[in-house]
């Protein structure tokens, strides 16, 4: 007996921003934790203060912008997994663009995560403003 194949997902331009949420959403991570401990430094510890509140602030940052990543990851993930044949994203349907939309945005997620995870890192490593 043959298995019916799903309906096709229906056209929609949002999961283009998919795409890009990941990389937008480790961008401003990057640029909120500069600029928070740039003005730290400049307007309230002065040139020899400590970055301990900074370090607070980035970690909050942190767990924000990795949760939003998380989520970007899983509708890519659930984008990827739709249907049964989870295989080559080679054929020009729309299942297939569907999916290959979703495993792009989870790539992406999970690099820009990783690169999140690096800039707190070197965040915590400061110990006082330069």
């Amino acid at each position: 007996m043959k298995s019916r194949a799903a309906a096709p997902p229906p056209a929609n331009h949002m999961h283009l921003w998919m795409l890009a949420a990941g990389p937008v959403i480790w961008t401003a991570h990057f640029l909120v934790s500069y600029i928070t401990a740039a003005v730290w430094c400049a307007k309230f510890a002065g040139r020899d203060g400590m970055l301990a509140p900074v370090h607070t602030a980035i970690g909050w940052y942190t767990a924000v912008a990795l949760a939003a990543m998380a989520a970007v990851a899983v509708s890519g993930y659930r984008r990827h997994g739709r249907g049964t044949d989870i295989g080559e994203h080679n054929r020009d349907t729309p299942d297939d663009r569907h999916r290959f939309l979703g495993f792009a945005a989870l790539l992406l997620a999970s690099f820009s995560a990783i690169a999140t995870i690096y800039v707190a890192l070197s965040a915590t490593f400061l110990k006082q403003c330069y």
